[in-house]
């Protein structure tokens, strides 16, 4: 689950289809999320008025937080102080000093590089699943076909329509902002102008058809943005950049960048492979929600982090495309050996190749009083009766993990709206909703930016995490869980949704277990009480 994209859906504006601006009103100032209801006016969770009330003075212990991500920039200048250290490993030896498995570990891991470099892109689970059955029914008649086989070609086929497709939503996606691009240009051209004001535009007069479509798109969206290179960088350009990932390598069944990384594929209990490299080519989404959970508080750069002693430590294992089982199990198991007390899973996908050795690893982690929080993910389903993996129920049907957190994703005001639209609900499947529009935090080169999913909404839960086990260290994970969850902010309006294209309105009860969002106030006075 990479960050979430502006341009999910496509709009017909003027004649010319274009993004659906799901986020382009005007942001909430930065921190919003540490914000107080009642103080501040935008629904946070009230971290700052905790620190300031409840924990001035109180004493409090590190806690290692594993962020199984695409890679953290360790070096930004708001992460670099709370960045995990291995205590056991000597930096640069290409000695496994402390005898794990990992040569070199010092900040953490990476899962999907190796001896000939980094994973960037890779397919969807869905892709790799197609390419799968491809092979398995190349050599056999389909028409004498039965039982598991047949069930299994069954399977196949309607795998494959979908990634069909998905193909297809993705050339006429690149096709429609290409063309949006060219109409664009030609009006820039007319104008000899590279980045005109807006009222430039609007006294420009269209000399054809593309111009005026053109010109009508930008008075319509422009006031939303900075200027009109924000808006083409935000829009015409990533919208490419998504389409062009989407067909070159996430729906390509001929792209397979396994190689790379050199370990045996098909033997899911191979642990040791990948190299040290935790940041990888795109850190991008790991660092900003590394820069959630626990940037800097104290260094007056930046944004201000929800934990104050934390060490982030980084597990590289989504690609830009579908992470893989195997990977995810490994990530999971090399954070819960190696220290960590709470995980974050901003990542999910549809399908699964191997559900049971990501379970196998989460039970694992259960038995090392871990408490794992993953993200519901951007696609507006209710999750309770469509997929979104990793899940915390078994495969087998022995139970579920019980320290494990589902997060939405919420905005930051308290009316219809407060549900983010993108965000997945479940009456049973999603746990809580916590802040997650328009989130500012870190992202490589020291730099800042603007994200929303719940990708976002997850690290708020997981910072929350860390500060009640680092101030109440004898807690243990499923207590954690348990305080996070009966002192939630419940709401008592109804939300506003789009269900199959229409708009509705539901109890915020019927969007998760809990009714309401995560407050750090309310948690830390219960865990001061909790038995």
């Amino acid at each position: 689950m990479k960050k979430l994209l502006m341009f999910k859906k496509l709009i017909l504006v003027a004649g010319v289809i274009i993004p659906n601006f799901l986020f382009a009103q005007t942001p909430p100032k930065p921190n919003w999320q540490n914000a107080d209801l009642q103080k501040d006016s935008v629904f946070g969770i009230s971290i700052e008025k905790t620190y300031n009330e409840l924990l001035k003075n109180k004493k409090h212990v590190p806690v290692v937080v594993a962020v199984i991500d695409g890679g953290v920039d360790i070096e930004h200048e708001d992460l670099k102080s709370v960045i995990w250290t291995n205590p056991r490993e000597k930096a640069a030896n290409k000695v496994d000093d402390d005898k794990n498995g990992y040569v070199d570990d010092i900040h953490g891991w990476d899962f999907i590089g190796g001896a000939k470099g980094d994973v960037h892109h890779d397919n969807l689970e869905l892709t790799r699943l197609v390419r799968l059955y491809k092979k398995q029914f190349a050599s056999l008649d389909t028409n004498a076909l039965t039982g598991p086989n047949l069930a299994n070609f069954t399977t196949y086929r309607k795998l494959r329509n979908e990634l069909n497709e998905g193909i297809a939503d993705a050339q006429t996606g690149y096709n429609n902002i290409n063309g949006f691009k060219i109409a664009l240009d030609g009006l820039l051209a007319g104008m000899n102008k590279s980045n005109p004001t807006l009222e430039d535009i609007r006294a420009y007069e269209p000399k054809n058809a593309n111009d005026t479509r053109a010109k009508r798109v930008l008075l319509n969206n422009l006031p939303k943005y900075k200027d009109l290179n924000e808006f083409v960088a935000q829009q015409v350009t990533a919208g490419l950049d998504h389409y062009k990932s989407q067909l070159e390598y996430h729906y390509n069944i001929n792209y397979d960048p396994r190689d790379i990384v050199g370990d045996n594929y098909t033997n899911s209990n191979e642990r040791f492979y990948g190299n040290n490299e935790v940041a990888g080519p795109d850190a991008d989404h790991g660092s900003h929600v590394a820069g959630i959970i626990g940037a800097d508080r104290v260094n007056k750069l930046g944004i201000i982090g929800i934990a104050d002693d934390v060490k982030i430590m980084s597990v590289r294992t989504v690609p830009d495309g579908d992470e893989r089982d195997k990977d995810v199990a490994n990530a999971i198991r090399y954070a819960a050996e190696n220290g960590a007390k709470v995980i974050n899973m901003s990542f999910g996908k549809a399908y699964s190749y191997n559900k049971k050795v990501v379970d196998d690893a989460v039970k694992f982690a259960m038995t090392k009083d871990v408490l794992i929080i993953h993200a519901a993910g951007n696609d507006n389903k209710n999750t309770t009766v469509e997929n979104n993996f990793p899940t915390r129920v078994y495969e087998d049907k022995s139970g579920e993990a019980k320290a494990w957190i589902e997060v939405g994703a919420s905005g930051p005001a308290d009316d219809k709206t407060l549900k983010a639209s993108f965000s997945n609900y479940g009456k049973t499947s999603v746990d809580v909703f916590a802040p997650g529009v328009a989130i500012n935090s870190t992202i490589p080169g020291s730099k800042y930016a603007n994200h929303s999913g719940t990708s976002m909404a997850a690290p708020v839960v997981a910072g929350l995490a860390a500060v009640i086990r680092s101030y109440y260290p004898k807690l243990t994970a499923v207590q954690v869980k348990d305080i996070i969850m009966k002192s939630v902010v419940k709401i008592n309006h109804p939300i506003s949704l789009e269900i199959d294209d229409k708009e509705t309105e539901l109890a915020f009860s019927e969007l998760c277990v809990t009714g309401g969002i995560v407050n750090a106030y309310n948690a830390l006075k219960l865990a001061a009480t909790y038995k």
